[in-house]
């Protein structure tokens, strides 16, 4: 019986891609466009159409073209998978802990990104983390462009393909940005805030998250924090 849904964050949470997240973005633009943007919008917790819906407003280029530069963005990301694996790496912990929740029964673990669903296979698969996570269930940034929509997708998914309805009070979404916090708030999810991106914990733990640490490393005690508190909500469907 599946009591409880984990929806993994992965830049900044489960991985660091290095430069290459931000360089594929100016590539693949370049590529239709003809031209590099001249500054860099800032990805922080966005999803992939919204920043490169950013990057149109900002070089004042037709929007029409935004979905041509989101297939650019796949296949530019996919060469450079070797790039990504040199560069990048997973973060501290991250391994252990899906690891241990792939194991555990009544857990689904899988993924609410920014990232369109095939750079999230690539990030993943690049660090051998792509095993111990349920794509299928997961929401992606090629679901909808704003992050705050996304937990529902994964809840829907994992009714359709498991015929369970999950509380949203049984989901956690861990990440390391507000944009995060701001996307289980909107669904009625727990919230797990990571220091391990752009924000320290000073810049976290005030913002009403369940819970903020400053990294993975401590896998039992984070373990016992996303599963202490997994039995379904009394009157739920199921």
């Amino acid at each position: 019986m599946i009591e409880l849904l984990v929806l993994w964050d992965i830049d900044g949470t489960l991985v660091q891609a290095g430069e290459l997240g931000a360089v594929v973005f100016e590539d693949a633009l370049e590529a239709i466009y003809g031209a590099r943007p001249s500054g860099r919008v800032r990805m922080s917790g966005k999803t992939d159409p919204q920043i490169v819906d950013e990057y149109l407003e900002m070089m004042d280029w037709d929007l029409a073209g935004a979905g041509q530069v989101l297939v650019e963005l796949a296949a530019r990301l996919a060469a450079s998978e070797s790039q990504l694996r040199a560069e990048g790496a997973a973060l501290p912990g991250a391994r252990e802990l899906l690891s241990r929740l792939a194991r555990t029964d009544g857990v689904v673990s899988s993924i609410l990104t920014g990232n369109i669903a095939p750079n999230a296979r690539v990030k993943l698969g690049a660090f051998e983390l792509d095993n111990l996570v349920d794509f299928a269930v997961g929401a992606y940034g090629s679901d909808n462009r704003d992050r705050t929509a996304l937990v529902p997708v994964a809840l829907a998914r994992l009714a359709a393909r498991d015929g369970v309805v999950l509380d949203p009070a049984q989901v956690w979404v861990v990440g390391d940005t507000p944009r995060d916090l701001a996307c289980a708030q909107a669904a009625g999810a727990r919230c797990l805030l990571v220091a391990t991106g752009r924000f320290d914990f000073s810049e976290l733990e005030g913002l009403g998250a369940d819970a903020v640490v400053s990294g993975l490393t401590d896998t039992e005690m984070v373990f016992t924090l996303l599963t202490a508190d997994r039995s379904p909500v009394p009157g739920a469907p199921r």
